[in-house]
């Protein structure tokens, strides 16, 4: 069970007034970056091969979270579960894999996601940068009509970016429901799969460059914090990169910046977009005010030829990598900086999904959630402002990419399964257990399977996760 605080509870506590006075709630903002491992931020990982300063320099201003996990191991379901403060899994279509460029919207426009209640209180909401969520209501998604409905329909107020991942067809810019040019052109892949600069042929808009995504995504959020600036809302804005995802395309100044080949070239060139964004917060008089939040999607594609070549590990000494239950998958870097309020240089091992930005945020606008709405999402406000007791989160569900779910309970990690359940190919036999249980406490690297030797353990998590599964969440009535 969970509670979330009202507006009146907090107001004084965070803003230093009465529910009287006139109040601005802070402005907002979530960078997600894609494919980015938590070994590869310099604040998370002391031997990381990629600079990132800034990245560095948000953790040294405000909290990082170290048991930080994003929905699922891979792109769509944890997009969806991020906006709406549900699991993916919960919904049939995205048990298992992601939408490409041609999906329809793949959300039910009349569920609530962070934009549209941060709208109702008053918000004004954007999105920039990555969807991979669908668009329109045709299969395949028909690119000649207005692209209806999408990112607007859910709660944002004004959407720029692309359709899918950067490797995904069609290679187009959408702004709100409108192509800005028809994909009449074709882009033809490189030779190869996977990795390096690869991308899936197909259509493309004739002036469509992939190496210009992220200085775009880039220009463009800078752009709306500078008119916000002139703004007396308060705003949420939501950046979905679309690096350091495949293709790994940096730009000419990032060439060579790092010790990880064009993979950490690439990923330096996000953390320079996080730099760009701090830089226009500042210059707008807007970072006192603002909640700036850095995290990913899931872990990075960084296999283990990779890390022998390069000598960086990207999920640093987490088992797996981007598609695997296993926590190199979805234990994700997240670090917020709120001035004034989140101690800077503070860390906090509690346990947390990317669901639960979802009440945090509702909290910390001091907007009240429906009793059906988020039913996955726990508010660490106030473990975020300091208490570090106080949430209420005890357990989390994981999701790779063929499906197969994990159940986290403090020190415990129950995998419902054999093998990875995503792209690091893991021997199995009949012999083996039908399941896995690691003591994370003891055991991090999950190499000792527990599953026989502590059979009370993993009957009790099955059947945790079992209920779960059919009952979900219920958030408590106020």
């Amino acid at each position: 069970m969970k509670s979330v605080l009202t507006a009146t509870s907090l107001l004084f506590a965070l803003y230093g007034c009465s529910p009287t006075n006139e109040v601005v709630p802070p402005n907002m903002i979530i960078i997600l970056a894609d494919d980015m491992g938590y070994g590869d931020v310099g604040a998370y990982n002391a031997e990381s091969r990629v600079p990132t300063p800034h990245m560095d320099r948000l953790a040294a201003e405000g909290m990082r979270l170290t048991d930080m996990h994003s929905p699922s191991a891979v792109c769509t379901p944890t997009r969806y579960a991020l906006l709406t403060g549900r699991y993916a899994w919960r919904l049939p279509a995205l048990t298992r894999g992601v939408t490409n460029g041609y999906s329809p919207l793949t959300m039910d426009t009349t569920r609530a996601t962070i934009a549209s209640v941060l709208r109702d209180h008053g918000y004004t909401t954007a999105a920039i940068g990555k969807w991979h969520l669908g668009l329109g209501a045709t299969q395949p998604t028909d690119y000649e009509q207005p692209l209806y409905p999408g990112p607007r329909t859910v709660g944002f107020d004004y959407f720029y970016g692309i359709p899918a991942s950067l490797d995904m067809p069609p290679y187009v810019w959408v702004e709100n429901e409108w192509l800005m040019e028809a994909p009449t052109g074709h882009s033809d892949g490189p030779v190869g799969c996977c990795t390096g600069p690869f991308w899936r042929s197909g259509p493309a808009a004739p002036s469509f460059n992939h190496t210009d995504v992220l200085p775009v995504i880039t220009e463009k959020t800078v752009a709306y914090i500078e008119a916000r600036g002139k703004d007396q809302r308060s705003f949420f804005l939501y950046v979905p990169l679309a690096a350091p995802h495949t293709p790994w395309l940096p730009t000419e100044a990032y060439v060579g910046t790092s010790g990880a080949g064009e993979y950490g070239d690439f990923a330096a060139q996000v953390d320079a977009t996080v730099g760009a964004i701090m830089e226009a917060l500042e210059a707008s008089g807007l970072s006192d005010n603002t909640i700036l939040m850095v995290t990913s999607d899931n872990g990075a594609y960084w296999r283990r030829q990779d890390i022998e070549t390069f000598g960086h590990s990207a999920n640093h000494t987490w088992r797996g990598m981007k598609s695997d239950i296993h926590e190199g998958g979805h234990r994700v870097p997240f670090i917020m900086r709120w001035p004034g309020h989140i101690a800077a240089g503070s860390t906090s091992d509690q346990l947390a999904v990317h669901t639960d930005l979802f009440a945090t945020l509702a909290d910390a606008a001091g907007a009240s959630l429906l009793d059906d709405a988020a039913a996955d999402s726990f508010s660490h406000l106030e473990v975020l402002l300091g208490n570090a007791e106080a949430s209420q989160r005890t357990s989390a569900v994981h999701q790779s990419i063929n499906g197969m779910l994990a159940l986290r309970q403090g020190q415990w990690k129950y995998i419902e399964g054999k093998g990875s359940g995503g792209f690091t190919k893991v021997d199995t036999s009949a012999a083996d257990p039908p399941a896995q249980l690691y003591d994370l406490s003891a055991d991090p690297a999950e190499s000792v399977n527990l599953f026989e030797s502590n059979p009370a353990q993993a009957a009790a998590m099955q059947a945790a996760l079992d209920a779960l599964r059919e009952f979900g969440q219920s958030r408590e009535k106020e």
